[in-house]
């Protein structure tokens, strides 16, 4: 290094020095004496610098570290050494490398806006970590063993010239990237003879390496998103997990390719990574969203229209007729209860859970896919082209290392909002069992390949499904119309049925509805923009925290009480069917205080509760209605079958076991489904029985047409 750019350091880490001893924050107080104090009280190496502070102070300093950001950050570590020293010599002595980071630089780029005009700049980019390898040891200074050739090969020793010795390579301050056998022997000034590295001598670094997405909201329609690689070090590793969503500050840079035959006889390909200066994990829920003073104006005038709650549900899917109380549930699922976590730690879920199951070609995709872009966070997927390791997370091995990392499916990415899941009754048995853990206790737990992991997934789930025979069939229940397990149906807090049943003035408001959309577009409006209201939706999720009044949490536990004490009136035949469950009355206390947050209100009213359990009731009695008895029976969604059918089943069990007992054990089929159909059993219904005691091994077919007891 010559003498005039020696000076040229020396100016900038005494302009950088100065910065941070003398800038002053608007209330007059030294900002970063005060932060390099307790830096050095809590023990840490890194000091954040807020980039508008330093454009404030001196734009020039700010252009340098955007343009030249390797030399900049490393003069500006050297003046933050040197502070560090002024104040507390002992632990600046202690602690070879201090590190200043970078916070909010001017612009954030979108990671598939990057290119080589960026290269060696200081950038900024957002996006989900969906990948993250273990720590590993960087070198960042090597201890050297300058071993002399053996004196007998050479003229004899001259007076002064020195033994075998060992030196640090690069020098201080100095930063590389990769450490290189030295050209020479910065003691003896030689190049002759071996350098041989002593590794328990040398300084090493933690270094981590993660992958960062697009977000799934930017990412235009028909294209994957893109990702790119991004090293942490130092005190940055094991900052974020994978699913978090993060504003990361760093130098762009190029690494070789390797492993494709291109690279491999050009080597001249080379792909962009990130090297990390400051991460920042956007730890609270929806906060990517800016909400400027305009709009939060524009939100709290909205909020004082006593139709605004109409106005919201109008505005979901505008261009879809009807469906109110769907519509209703969707905007209660977007607003979301407020979620509670008890001193003992338990987390209780704030998030609604919304099932759309029902006739074909009545818009439930469309409802879904509207939902998820009016979502602040939205993600949309099709069960068809869902597995579970793409729904939850998954274990993945890399190709060149052959390490194992972790990768975060559709539910961790979507944490914080709306996962719209279409199509699925059509997914695998064992990819929707995946979902189970993430519904209830939002978190995506895995074990895999010495990995044991939880993730987030503090997602609303709305799901969409068609009826198993093609139509829905009223005469049957939910579990024999939906192709779903009863574990998952019943962690929905509400499920609609929705039926496409001709109807002559419905249909002509359809038909009507439908070909003005098509002949003047502008007729599928909503009173709310888009835009502004997921801004309002983003806006009530973060600061409305409503919480139950005595009155309203009055009612609610009548209408509970209520319900359970009519399930204790039996039937005819001695069966008691449970109308609600504490599931519901949890539910229950969701959608009321959704409805309140709707209206930006911190206080949930009876008014509030009355709707929740208008809607709750609208649900219910279609869905938990026994087709049987005509009762409410929760039963049908907790456990897929009512408690008369369950009765019945074992009335029918102990009149087969009976007269199989009477014959000797073994009876014809047709003779026996005959004298069940005269003792008032359908004939169906025995068939379905007896081959539910089939298959659990009850009963078995000795031969052809013939039936016995095992």
């Amino acid at each position: 290094m010559t003498a005039t750019s020696t000076l040229v350091v020396e100016d900038y880490v005494q302009r950088f020095k100065v910065f941070l001893l003398e800038f002053r924050s608007s209330e007059g107080i030294a900002k970063y004496v005060e932060r390099i104090r307790q830096l050095i009280r809590l023990n840490q190496k890194s000091l954040i610098v807020d980039f508008d502070d330093l454009i404030l102070y001196d734009p020039s300093l700010a252009n340098y570290i955007l343009d030249n950001p390797e030399k900049a950050l490393e003069e500006f570590s050297l003046a933050l050494k040197d502070i560090v020293k002024t104040e507390n010599p002992e632990y600046a002595n202690q602690t070879k490398r201090f590190y200043v980071r970078i916070r909010n630089p001017p612009q954030i780029l979108k990671i598939r806006n990057l290119n080589t005009d960026y290269l060696g700049k200081l950038i900024a980019i957002e996006g989900i970590v969906t990948r993250v390898t273990r720590i590993d040891a960087k070198m960042v200074r090597a201890r050297f063993k300058h071993i002399i050739v053996a004196r007998e090969e050479k003229e004899e020793q001259k007076p002064g010239e020195q033994e075998d010795h060992e030196f640090d390579y690069p020098e201080e301050g100095y930063f590389t990237d990769r450490i290189e056998k030295p050209p020479y022997c910065p003691i003896c000034r030689k190049s002759g003879g071996k350098f041989e590295l002593i590794i328990e001598k040398s300084e090493f670094i933690d270094w981590q390496k993660i992958v960062v997405q697009e977000k799934p909201e930017e990412v235009p329609g028909g294209q994957i998103p893109r990702s790119i690689e991004a090293i942490l070090t130092a005190d940055l590793v094991d900052s974020v997990r994978p699913g978090d969503r993060v504003v990361i500050t760093g130098i762009l840079r190029v690494a070789p390719i390797a492993g494709t035959p291109e690279a491999r006889s050009s080597r001249s390909l080379y792909y962009f990574y990130i090297d990390v200066n400051h991460v920042e994990v956007q730890e609270k829920v929806l906060e990517e969203i800016v909400i400027t003073k305009e709009d939060e104006e524009a939100i709290l005038e909205l909020s004082r229209d006593p139709w605004i709650r109409e106005k919201i549900i109008a505005s979901i899917a505008p261009g879809i007729y009807g469906n109110w109380d769907i519509k209703e549930a969707i905007a209660l699922m977007l607003f979301g209860g407020t979620p509670k976590i008890l001193p003992d730690g338990t987390r209780i879920r704030g998030d609604i859970h919304v099932l759309l199951t029902g006739d074909p070609g009545t818009a439930k995709s469309q409802l879904l896919q509207f939902t998820a872009k009016i979502a602040p966070r939205g993600l949309y997927t099709s069960g068809k082209g869902s597995t579970a390791a793409g729904l939850t997370a998954t274990v993945l091995r890399d190709k060149t290392t052959g390490e194992y990392y972790l990768e975060a499916g559709a539910l961790v990415l979507a944490d914080g909002g709306v996962a719209c899941i279409d199509e699925i009754d059509k997914m695998r048995e064992e990819d929707r069992s995946a979902i189970h853990e993430a519904l209830e206790q939002q978190t995506v737990s895995i074990a895999k390949a010495g990995i044991v992991a939880r993730l987030n997934a503090r997602a609303s789930v709305l799901a969409a499904g068609n009826p198993k025979h093609g139509r829905y069939d009223s005469t049957l229940s939910i579990s024999k119309n939906i192709d779903l397990p009863p574990t998952i149906l019943s962690r929905f807090d509400l499920i609609f049925i929705i039926r496409d049943i001709p109807h002559k003035d419905q249909d002509r408001k359809l038909a009507r509805h439908i070909l003005g959309i098509h002949t003047e577009a502008d007729k599928a409006r909503g009173f709310i923009d888009p835009q502004l209201l997921k801004k309002y939706i983003s806006y009530a999720r973060r600061y409305i925290r409503p919480q139950l009044t005595p009155e309203a949490a009055r009612l609610i536990e009548e209408f509970y009480v209520g319900l359970r004490q009519a399930s204790l009136t039996t039937g005819e035949e001695g069966v008691s069917a449970i109308a609600i469950t504490p599931r519901q009355l949890e539910a229950l206390i969701r959608l009321t205080e959704a409805h309140a947050k709707m209206a930006l209100r911190s206080k949930a009213t009876v008014e509030d509760a009355e709707e929740a359990i208008r809607i709750m009731m609208a649900t219910l009695a279609k869905v938990g209605l026994d087709v049987e008895t005509g009762k409410l029976d929760i039963d049908i969604i907790e456990t897929g079958e009512s408690a008369s059918r369950r009765e019945k089943k074992k009335k029918f069990t102990k009149w087969l076991f009976e007269k199989l007992k009477e014959v000797g054990g073994e009876m014809e089929l047709a003779q026996l489904l005959e004298l069940a159909r005269r003792e008032g059993f359908e004939v169906d219904f025995a068939k379905e029985v007896i081959d539910e005691l089939w298959q659990s091994g009850e009963i078995t077919y000795p031969r052809l047409g013939k039936i016995r007891k095992v």
